[in-house]
């Protein structure tokens, strides 16, 4: 991003000068890097937005009308709910499946027996960042192809870390931030347009090309991307992106499986600890959230940080709905999120302290 900004710093598009077209490239360059992470096959269909919360406001509302019904399932981030409460508000009606309380995951049949002849969207959360279960989105895909309904997958704690291919998963829109397992910048996301679907804009403006428009250009993926693109973000994008194909997906998964197990272990052995995760061990995500019996979550997460140094998201986590599902609601729960970076000495000295914090009430 420093040498981008120090040779190539400059408006994408809006001039034939070298500098110009090198930032072009860059931008065009992590178009393609993602299509090839989620196995698009038109790169133009990767649209840059200014993160995943921006991505699926202009997949939801750039497609859903009064009139129209989705499915989605009890599990979303606020970035889900609140646009989709916005749309009911106009028009819009939705159903919410509930997980099923053994395994955590909504079933396919109950997607398919809500299904009407009014339903246009199935939009679904890939993985909670609450308690980080894993969603059968291959499943999902299949019932919303055989029916003819647009699939939305909200994959913002999956990109970069799980294998998403949106052809074998039918998924028609796809949404995640570059912030997370990708390794890119914050202010950086994407969303996946596949060509069964046409979305309306919810911006207009300059994209650098057919200026002499005063209508939006229809081609993409200018017509969601006006005014200056964050290049600086994209080319950190693009750099995260080279860094995971270089090290591969399976061996980052499989390192984060070994956090993940680790961490699921050592918790599972200190006394007052409830753990809310997947069933199976294999469907469950590096997202864990737990309770300490006789604590608030706040009260563990400002004792981690102040004698311990360790940084951890307590409370409702931006997600209501899922802590209301979990029955967590209103205080929340304590989360941890291992990455690709942390070491095992950090998640054992993390558990060390959390047995600490834990006995202090037995004692």
């Amino acid at each position: 991003m420093d040498e981008f900004l120090r040779k190539k710093g400059s408006n994408p598009g809006r001039g034939s000068h070298s500098m110009a077209i090198a930032a072009g490239e860059k931008i065009e360059e992590t178009r393609i890097l993602v299509a090839r992470l989620i196995n698009a096959s038109e790169r133009e269909r990767v649209i840059f937005t200014l993160n995943c919360t921006d991505g699926l406001n202009l997949g939801l509302k750039g497609l859903l009308r009064p009139g129209d019904h989705v499915i989605t399932s009890r599990i979303g981030h606020n970035s889900l709910v609140r646009p989709l409460r916005k749309l009911e508000q106009h028009g819009v009606r939705v159903t919410r499946l509930a997980p099923c309380l053994d395994t955590g995951v909504v079933s396919s049949m109950d997607i398919e027996r809500a299904i009407t002849k009014d339903t246009k969207l199935v939009v679904i959360t890939h993985i909670s960042n609450v308690n980080g279960v894993i969603q059968p989105i291959e499943e999902y895909g299949k019932v919303a192809r055989r029916h003819d309904i647009i699939f939305m997958v909200d994959a913002a704690q999956t990109a970069g870390k799980y294998p998403i291919d949106v052809e074998v998963s039918n998924i028609d829109l796809l949404a995640f931030s570059g912030h997370k397992g990708l390794f890119g910048p914050p202010g950086t996301g994407v969303l996946y347009v596949g060509n069964r679907v046409e979305l309306d804009s919810l911006r207009e403006g300059g994209t650098g090309s057919q200026s002499e428009l005063e209508e939006q250009p229809v081609v993409l993926p200018y017509r969601y991307e006006s005014g200056t693109v964050n290049s600086v973000g994209i080319s950190g994008l693009g750099a995260g992106l080279k860094f995971i194909f270089n090290e591969s997906l399976d061996k980052i998964l499989a390192y984060n499986r070994k956090l993940v197990d680790r961490l699921i272990e050592g918790l599972t052995a200190i006394p007052g600890v409830l753990l809310y995760t997947a069933k199976e061990r294999s469907s469950q995500a590096p997202v864990l959230s737990f309770n300490i019996d006789e604590y608030e979550p706040g009260e563990v997460g400002a004792i981690l940080d102040q004698a311990f140094d360790i940084k951890v998201r307590t409370g409702l986590h931006c997600a209501p709905a899922a802590h209301r599902t979990l029955g967590t609601y209103p205080l929340g729960t304590i989360r941890l999120s291992p990455g690709y970076f942390n070491t095992v000495e950090e998640i054992d000295l993390t558990l060390q302290a959390l047995d600490k914090i834990a006995r202090t009430k037995l004692d």
